[in-house]
């Protein structure tokens, strides 16, 4: 039987074993097959259910081997033998005298114009994804409702209404000096601003006769897509008054299929709620554009780099609007790796490669258009998706998934056509577990690789020289998930994971050891630069002790140290230039860290004059000069 099921589950392009991140085989359970395909909808109960099933399987991609690479994703002809830097961003965190309590398009425009008059060429952020406006407890950028639209929350409402009125003034003062964001009260304030703005559109409008024509333009050109996406929002926003959850699982049965009697009905009655929420996109792409716009004006070549979630929630617009598209019944995730022995599951839902193929990629096609509608460069996070992904069947943990197979030869066409029809640059983040050849694939189709820092080593341990990274790739101190350079330094992170209770004190004694070795190997990677600043010298020597505390000096150095590096592309966190010691995020937590919380220390209006700011950009962008 064993056989058999292994033969039936490479068929429908489920991995019998697969290698871990730290080299050993993992060998998938016969169980974790069968809850794969029954995902898939393959029967495999028994013997003659398997042989019947491969009768009728498709005939499997090939797993490994040369992979056609039909046309290779943008790259401008000043950069294929370039070098630049950008910014990037929690746009959510930013702070300003003029924003609703979260970053907004507006700052992101003012952002991409302060970085570019220091000489940046992008600017990157976060997934602006729309997320659940009805419910703003859900604010993770990577678990969205619709990779297809925007999330209000990050419209300027002073842009669009700048004498508003009617704004509860405490509660807006209240959401802007909070230290967290209160998305609740944030979404309150944007919800009813946003509604009274609209009412005094629609009136104007009504009085001339005569809709905007960039509105009725932006609703032809997105169709039927927007009109599912706008009623989506307008029934969970009814729905959530009625006591339910915003997602989709918690309504009653009768709107859980968006074609049924119940759901018209709502819709003929509804038709202003609809129409509200077809506008709240159009602004929110408007600001959008715009933002890209200024960036490119303000002498930057690049402009927004955009980020693209790896999938979506399960609840949310995406799979009520678009049924089908997606596999319901096994959540993605990555196997154990270093940072977590339990292996992640992230809750989230995959695009089916069944449905893809039968639907000739459009829906991987939709996505990929509108991300790259208003970006010079893109980010698809967990790029390995391409090719792979790790699933969970229902109910099971994330120690006992598989990696399901796609089919990588059209994802890359798909990828590359769109990515020269919109000239985006295309960085795929290749962290984690890593597919053999899968870096060599990312190459030859021009998606620029992901070289982090902290794991960019020699087999014996020692940071790697700058010019042994990789040339196609963008090169960076840390992530949202990781660690900022000064948290790394004095180990914050190994602090908070003991606080959780995920290392035992022996453990992470141990670890902060292996920390206090990282820094040595740092300082000594600055002195084969010629970067190391004079003063620690003595601390490679042993004459001295190494600060507990990351110094300025040695944060500029190390930025420096990055912008010397072979990649053509550096990108250098915002939260670093403000000196911050907390990550945006801690993988494996809800409530437990204040994830995509976090506030800038600084406002965006004096950032640019710290010291710090103005001497890492400088050691940076004399690296890494704009040259005409």
């Amino acid at each position: 039987m064993s056989e058999a099921l292994d033969r039936l589950a490479q068929a429908y392009g489920i991995e019998p074993s697969y290698i871990s991140e730290r080299g050993a085989r993992c060998v998938v359970s016969d169980e974790t097959k069968r809850g794969l395909l029954a995902a898939l909808g393959v029967a495999a109960a028994d013997e003659d259910e398997v042989l019947a099933s491969l009768r009728s399987a498709p005939e499997p991609d090939p797993i490994g081997g040369a992979v056609p690479i039909e046309t290779q994703c943008f790259m401008p002809d000043w950069l294929k033998e370039g070098h630049v830097w950008g910014i990037t961003c929690q746009l959510y965190g930013l702070r300003s005298a003029r924003n609703w309590g979260i970053g907004d398009f507006e700052d992101l425009a003012v952002l991409a114009e302060l970085a570019a008059s220091a000489g940046a060429d992008f600017v990157g952020v976060n997934p602006l994804h729309a997320l659940f406006l009805a419910d703003p407890t859900r604010y993770s950028p990577y678990s969205p409702s619709s990779r297809q639209f925007l999330n209000p929350l990050y419209i300027s409402i002073d842009a669009l209404a700048p004498t508003a009125t009617g704004v509860d003034a405490t509660a807006l003062q209240a959401a802007r000096a909070s230290e967290l964001i209160d998305y609740g009260a944030v979404a309150r304030l944007k919800r009813e601003a946003l509604h009274a703005i609209y009412r005094g559109f629609r009136a104007s409008s009504r009085q001339s006769g005569d809709e905007s024509g960039s509105l009725a333009a932006f609703r032809a050109e997105r169709g039927t897509a927007l009109r599912r996406f706008a009623l989506y929002e307008a029934l969970s926003a009814d729905l959530v008054g009625r006591g339910y959850h915003g997602g989709w699982h918690s309504w009653p049965e009768s709107y859980r299929n968006p074609g049924s009697d119940e759901v018209r009905r709502f819709e003929e009655k509804h038709e202003a709620d609809i129409e509200f929420h077809m506008w709240v996109q159009w602004v929110a792409e408007t600001q959008l554009r715009q933002a890209q716009q200024r960036a490119i004006a303000a002498g930057m070549r690049i402009g927004l780099y955009l980020d693209l979630a790896v999938g979506v929630a399960p609840d949310g617009a995406e799979t009520w609007s678009q049924p089908g598209t997606v596999i319901t019944a096994a959540r993605l995730g990555c196997p154990p790796d270093m940072f977590n022995e339990a292996g992640q599951d992230w809750g989230l839902l995959p695009l089916s490669p069944t449905a893809l193929t039968a639907r000739g990629f459009a829906p991987f096609a939709a996505v990929l258009s509108e991300l790259m509608r208003s970006a010079g460069a893109v980010r698809i996070d967990h790029a390995m998706g391409l090719m792979r992904l790790f699933l969970i069947p229902a109910d099971a943990q994330a120690t006992d998934g598989a990696y399901l197979h796609y089919p990588l030869a059209d994802m890359l066409r798909v990828l590359a056509q769109i990515s020269q029809q919109r000239s985006a640059i295309v960085i795929g983040e290749d962290l984690g577990t890593v597919p053999p050849g899968f870096r060599e694939v990312m190459r030859d189709a021009e998606i620029q690789g992901y070289r982090v820092l902290y794991f960019e080593r020699e087999d014996n341990g020692w940071f790697r020289a700058p010019d042994g990274y990789a040339h196609r790739a963008l090169a960076c101190l840390s992530t949202h998930d990781l660690a900022t350079v000064k948290g790394w330094w004095c180990g914050s992170d190994i602090d908070e994971r003991k606080r959780l209770g995920w290392y035992a004190a022996e453990s992470a004694l141990q670890m902060r050891a292996e920390r206090a070795g990282d820094r040595i190997l740092l300082l000594a990677a600055l002195k084969h630069a010629g970067l190391l600043p004079g003063d620690f010298d003595a601390v490679l020597d042993g004459g001295a002790t190494c600060p507990a505390e990351l110094p300025a000096e040695l944060l500029v150095a190390a930025h420096a140290l990055l912008a010397k590096t072979a990649s053509r592309l550096v990108a250098v966190q915002l939260e670093d230039l403000a000196g911050m010691k907390e990550q945006a995020n801690l993988p494996g937590t809800t409530n437990e860290h204040p994830n995509w919380r976090r506030k800038l220390p600084i406002d965006l209006e004096n950032i640019v004059e710290s010291e710090l700011f103005r001497d890492i950009v400088g050691a940076v962008s004399r690296e890494r000069p704009r040259l005409p």
